[in-house]
């Protein structure tokens, strides 16, 4: 039996139980979890923002150790430090066949199978986003694993599964930042904090952090930021004057709200490109007219995953981090243990911190 953080039905407090774990079957691995990142994509499925099978064991961003291999696991062995990938490109979908394969069809599929049972009355359990990182352990698919890259600590390799590669590929693989380039990034949480240090690392001459707490104005500037601006209604204003009048380059959402994606718009320049990151839910209407598309001649994208292809992406992060380029401690605020999840997430909702990261 192992420990882990159980939401029972959307809407309800976790749970913090005793779960049964089966041996790993056929094409799965058993990883002890070292650290887990609490993401805002977890708040969403536990409100309901997002869509999970319920009860669950969320938690998508996590490292460990593999402990155990089922049959037919020839390139993983007990002892292999990992990285979890919540979203596994199954190869065969159209998406993947495009090489787009942080779209693919099928990778949330294992979110659907009973994968433990609750100790207690045998209630079967889901895991959350595949992966079920809230846990002392899991039992995943071989492919929701990943090496840790050489030269990366195993606790702080968790934040690559999520925050680093959707924040590093918001700025490189979607926005595109180039040197030079202006970028304002909307939500100084932990993608946001990884957005502002791959702004840095792709050369951006000014990088706007926007957030509504004043209090993070150390950390943004710590990740990159040269400027920062406390969300208010005069923010694209404030950012237009920041930038010679005219708007940066490149506007980063990491926060999933109608009004921010708007004001983000509308702090790029004529021409320029707006990333939205965050999620949000189907009630957040962001309204546009007509003759503004022609004449701003703006791109508006949405971004999942960083578009990234975990695969190629984390030998990109591990040598920055070697190089000292990216600092993966910046974005963690707090080191919690499984008990401290909830306080996370209300955290979280009141725009607090950077990353919280579970420490097995």
């Amino acid at each position: 039996m192992v420990r882990a953080a159980v939401l029972p039905a959307v809407g309800a407090p976790l749970e913090i139980a005793e779960i049964d774990l089966p041996d790993p079957g056929p094409g799965q691995v058993r990883v002890r979890l070292a650290a887990a990142g609490v993401c805002h994509s977890d708040l969403s499925l536990s409100d309901g923002t997002m869509r999970v099978p319920v009860p669950a064991v969320l938690g998508h961003e996590g490292a460990g150790t593999v402990v155990a291999v089922g049959e037919g696991v020839t390139h993983l062995a007990p002892g292999a430090d990992v990285v979890l990938n919540w979203a596994p490109s199954c190869g065969g979908c159209h998406a993947c066949s495009l090489g787009e394969v942080w779209l693919c069809a099928n990778a949330l599929n294992g979110a659907a199978d009973v994968y433990a049972r609750r100790a207690s009355d045998g209630t079967d359990l889901h895991p959350g986003l595949n992966v079920a990182a809230f846990a002392e352990e899991t039992v995943v698919s071989a492919n929701c694993v990943l090496p840790v890259p050489d030269g990366v600590p195993l606790t702080d390799a968790a934040l690559l599964g999520c925050a680093v590669l959707t924040g590093y590929g918001a700025v490189h693989h979607s926005a595109q930042v180039r040197q030079g380039e202006t970028v304002a990034v909307y939500g100084v949480g932990g993608v946001g904090l990884a957005a502002l240090q791959a702004a840095r690392i792709a050369g951006a001459s000014k990088i706007v952090a926007v957030d509504v707490s004043p209090a993070k104005e150390e950390l943004a500037r710590g990740a990159g930021a040269t400027d920062y601006v406390v969300a208010s209604d005069t923010t694209a204003r404030e950012i237009r004057a920041l930038t010679g009048k005219q708007g940066v380059d490149v506007a980063v959402e990491c926060v999933g709200r109608a009004a921010t994606i708007r004001t983000a718009w509308d702090s790029t320049r004529r021409g320029g490109r707006t990333t939205v990151v965050g999620i949000g839910g189907k009630d957040q209407q962001v309204i546009f007219n007509a003759l503004e598309l022609f004449h701003w001649g703006r791109t508006l994208a949405g971004c999942v995953y960083g578009n990234s292809d975990p695969a190629r992406d984390l030998p990109v992060l591990a040598e920055h981090v070697r190089a000292g380029r990216l600092d993966l401690g910046a974005l963690v605020t707090e080191r919690i243990g499984l008990e401290g999840i909830p306080a996370a997430f209300e955290n979280m909702l009141a725009g607090k911190g950077g990353r919280a990261l579970v420490v097995f």
